[in-house]
């Protein structure tokens, strides 16, 4: 497949690499001679400088054959006007586009978008994807990720294995012996910064970052089995009124009634702003990081803070004073992929990367065959992948026991009829059941040929 990436930024340069890791054809274009050259020196993937929305620039990146487009520069506008103009004048059939200005995205202009006027096919608006991300985190208390699959009938979990954790030094086969009612597999282990596909044979230690799929409906009990029997919170600190802030408190009082929800955002304007657009929430005006404030917002009381400003530094910091004060939860925005390896040794529960969330949501609408959805787990480890199995494909009809998987790839669980069933190796997966697995990133491709529809077959 031939792509074009417009933005060599974070998430452009990575949806790059995603890409080029599984041969495929991409061409990244930005303004940056730099940022132009780093994509040359370290990924198999062309690199044109260039303004993304100029006619003449994106016909030398190759666009006139390109089968998707996908604008991530910093600008909204550039990114709108790259996929107008690669719609007009060189009918590309898919085009992708980040949206971060909600006024275009108000369901008022719904119209915007549509074949008649500005003909994009998927539009990524960052901020709404986190603020659903860390909403989805809230649900699962001691969880540091969730992400629900297959219309909510499964989730993947990932927990950190703390000293207690009942499930450590046992061995995983014996999982199943120690809870047969339990429809739980762990599909990776994240130890000392090193990701593990594991084997039957490989044990959780204290300190693994594991991550599970499980049935939705055993969800508090597959946490209790590791140690985790926290409850929701009832008592919500927001730190930074900006656009995450104010979706996360509008799909909490939308949704959680029940949670009484407080934020805290340094300018006045903005803070009285959003007072207006929210019901049930107190807003407090002042510095996250002012000892006054967090008192004022009872943070001692608190059972999760989520911070979200647009500084990580304030975001970490604004975190763990409120950790100190005696809030039981901490979620944190972090932009910067440095600061991903240090987040364990401090007393952050759960680290967002927008980054990463972007690049799982665009990369959803470029995978091929019948892949439902796609999500990044961590960077450079693999991805988690719910997929619907045809009857062409290899996977179908014979015992798993008998399936020959790339390695690298682990089964998670496999739906049919709204029933998690746990592979096993008599398992045989059924047409049209959707298969939850994990793949690292040097086997995507040949997931995706899994998944594949085989014209021959026809």
């Amino acid at each position: 497949m031939k792509v074009i990436v417009c933005g060599a930024g974070q998430v452009g340069f990575n949806i790059a690499r995603h890409l080029a890791l599984e041969n495929n054809d991409v061409t990244v274009i930005d303004q940056s001679p730099e940022s132009i050259r780093r994509i040359s020196d370290t990924l198999d993937a062309n690199g044109v400088v260039g303004h993304a929305s100029h006619p003449e620039v994106l016909e030398q990146a190759g666009i006139s054959d390109a089968d998707m487009i996908i604008a991530v520069t910093y600008a909204d506008e550039v990114n709108m006007v790259a996929c107008q103009v690669a719609h007009s004048l060189f009918d590309v059939p898919t085009k992708i586009a980040r949206v971060r200005q909600q006024s275009y995205l108000a369901p008022i202009w719904a119209n915007l978008f549509s074949r008649d006027h500005m003909p994009i096919d998927v539009i990524i608006s960052p901020e709404i994807e986190v603020a659903r991300a860390v909403s989805r985190r809230l649900q699962v208390p001691g969880a540091f990720e969730m992400i629900p699959l297959v219309d909510d009938r499964v989730k993947l979990i990932g927990v950190r294995c703390q000293d207690d954790c009942p499930l450590v030094n046992t061995p995983l086969r014996q999982l199943t012996q120690l809870f047969p009612e339990l429809n739980i597999v762990i599909v990776g282990l994240m130890r000392d910064g090193k990701a593990i596909v594991p084997s039957s044979d490989d044990q959780m230690l204290p300190g693994d970052e594991a991550y599970f799929v499980v049935d939705s409906d055993q969800v508090a009990r597959a946490m209790a089995a590791f140690g985790h029997e926290e409850t929701e919170a009832r008592r919500l600190l927001i730190f930074g009124g900006g656009n995450i802030g104010l979706f996360l408190a509008q799909e909490i009082e939308r949704d959680h009634e029940w949670v009484k929800a407080k934020i805290i955002e340094t300018d006045r304007d903005r803070a009285e702003q959003i007072a207006s657009e929210l019901e049930r929430t107190t807003v407090i005006q002042g510095d996250v990081l002012d000892p006054e404030i967090l008192e004022e917002a009872a943070v001692g009381v608190t059972e999760t803070v989520v911070a979200v400003t647009n500084d990580d530094e304030t975001n970490i910091l604004a975190s763990l004073l409120a950790k100190r004060y005696g809030c039981k939860r901490a979620i944190t925005l972090i932009n910067a992929g440095t600061y991903e390896p240090l987040i364990s040794s401090l007393e952050i529960d759960v680290a967002v990367s927008p980054r990463n969330i972007t690049v799982s949501t665009i990369l959803q609408h470029v995978r091929r065959g019948r892949i439902h959805s796609v999500h990044t787990l961590r960077e450079g480890f693999g991805e988690l992948i719910e997929a619907e199995a045809l009857e062409t494909s290899e996977l179908v009809g014979k015992p798993l026991r008998d399936v020959k998987l790339p390695a690298g790839v682990l089964l998670g669980a496999i739906v049919r009829d709204g029933e998690m069933i746990c592979p096993k190796g008599s398992t045989i997966v059924q047409a049209k059941d959707r298969v939850v697995l994990f793949a690292t990133s040097e086997v995507i491709r040949k997931v995706e040929k899994m998944f594949s529809v085989q014209l021959e077959y026809f």
